[in-house]
């Protein structure tokens, strides 16, 4: 049976929903505004006018901080080559000066290098003709304690002073046993020096001005007026026979 009551009723979603017509949507949202990218500070697009010259101008400074230091490098470089070439030379003055102190020290200042024929030495005038040989130098006897000063021939020429540059001809032997160190006959041609002033020993300095010129000396020379009693390689008292042979200006 039909209830009469509610056939005549209609509900609440028939009158809200007609027939026929779908369902109201819900309105459709608006997307939302994308918020303005924030500034990441003051960066320029290098492909600017500007850009590319701030790019220059930090090109220009790194090259030049770059050039400053290959300058610093290249003196620094200069000055160690310096200090190094000065070590090597004091190196080199130092090895020189030991090896010569390991040789007998020459009494004369300047000798040439050029030996010549052994044809006897050029004599002054009226000079003794013994002084063209080379003479026989001996040992000596005793203990020699001061310089003694013997005229084997004697010359006839000016008398020699300090100050003078002077020619001779020498032999030097040590005092004991007669070992001969040093000639000027050895090199062929006479020697020549400066007497009176320090140039040569002492025992030369004092036992030769005085002495005329074509005179042959023998000198007995203490250690003290030589080389000293360890003067090297030659030490203790010496004895020279000197021939002198001529006298430059005095000085």
């Amino acid at each position: 049976m039909v209830d009469e009551e509610g056939a005549g009723r209609v509900t609440e979603a028939e009158v809200d929903e007609p027939e026929g017509e779908e369902p109201a949507k819900p309105a459709a949202r608006k997307p939302k505004k994308a918020a303005p990218k924030k500034s990441t500070g003051p960066r320029q697009n290098p492909r600017t006018p500007r850009a590319r010259a701030a790019r220059r101008i930090a090109l220009r400074e790194a090259a030049a901080k770059r050039a400053a230091e290959q300058k610093r490098l290249r003196l620094y470089m200069s000055v160690l080559g310096s200090v190094v070439g000065v070590i090597v030379l004091v190196a080199a003055f130092v090895v020189v000066r030991s090896a010569m102190k390991d040789e007998p020290a020459d009494p004369t200042v300047a000798t040439s290098n050029d030996a010549g024929p052994a044809a006897g030495p050029k004599l002054p005038a009226d000079a003794n003709p013994a002084l063209k040989e080379k003479p026989v130098v001996k040992a000596g006897e005793g203990n020699l304690t001061k310089l003694d000063v013997q005229v084997l021939v004697q010359g006839t020429g000016d008398v020699i002073k300090a100050g003078q540059t002077i020619t001779v001809n020498y032999v030097g032997v040590t005092f004991k046993d007669g070992k001969e160190f040093d000639s000027s006959w050895s090199r062929g041609q006479p020697a020549s020096f400066e007497i009176g002033t320090g140039r040569v020993i002492k025992g030369w300095d004092q036992g030769i001005p005085g002495q005329k010129i074509g005179s042959r000396l023998q000198l007995d020379i203490p250690a003290d007026l030589a080389y000293g009693e360890s003067g090297g390689a030659v030490s203790g008292p010496l004895r020279f026979v000197v021939d002198i042979l001529g006298v430059g200006d005095a000085t």
